[in-house]
């Protein structure tokens, strides 16, 4: 694989998340530094910079209307391309789908939020249709979730599960080093 034919998903990284009431900023500052990182790696490398923002009419934080459905303010980010989305697989109903087949893209590294939904279910996604996926979970957010038992599941918890349900089923899991320097990553499932 080469950087020719690798795109970075941004997901979700949207200002709707600060109007959710579970909305920490503990892990704020660790996300956007990584991710950053991720987003002016890939620039420098020509690898093109793919935002996609979850849309819903139905959610007043989620619609278009809302003014919220714009970049995190602490990102800096200038996308070769934008997507909305109404799923929680970017691959459905966008239009990214086809920007990726008609721009040559066979490789795709994920990042932005929530970790263990649409960054999780894009991934699943996307090695279902056979492209290569490098999932950078220090490039993803999620907050704490309390299962029906009262049980909590921390923000390392919920990585960690992530990271055990993809890697070598539909992912690598990688650094944000390890994504930019693009190689091959296939493994046997």
């Amino acid at each position: 694989m080469s950087h020719t034919d690798t795109a970075l998903l941004v997901i979700d990284v949207q200002e709707s998340f600060r109007q959710r009431p579970y909305w920490r900023v503990d892990d704020l500052p660790e996300f956007t530094s990584r991710l950053q990182a991720l987003i002016d790696g890939a620039k420098a490398k020509g690898i093109p910079v793919v935002q996609i923002f979850h849309v819903e009419d139905s959610d007043a934080h989620f619609s278009l209307k809302s003014g919220y459905v714009r970049r995190l303010d602490e990102v800096s980010l200038e996308a070769d391309a934008v997507f909305h989305k109404r799923r929680h697989s970017a691959l459905v109903g966008s239009g990214l789908d086809v920007w990726l087949v008609a721009n040559g893209i066979r490789r795709v590294i994920v990042s932005g939020i929530r970790t263990e939904q649409c960054c999780e279910t894009t991934t699943r996604h996307a090695s279902d249709l056979g492209y290569e996926v490098d999932y950078v979970t220090e490039a993803t957010l999620t907050f704490p979730m309390t299962h029906a038992s009262g049980t909590v599941f921390s923000v390392d918890d919920i990585k960690k599960r992530s990271e055990l349900v993809l890697s070598g089923r539909f992912a690598r899991i990688a650094t944000v080093e390890e994504a930019l320097a693009g190689t091959s990553i296939r493994s046997a499932a």
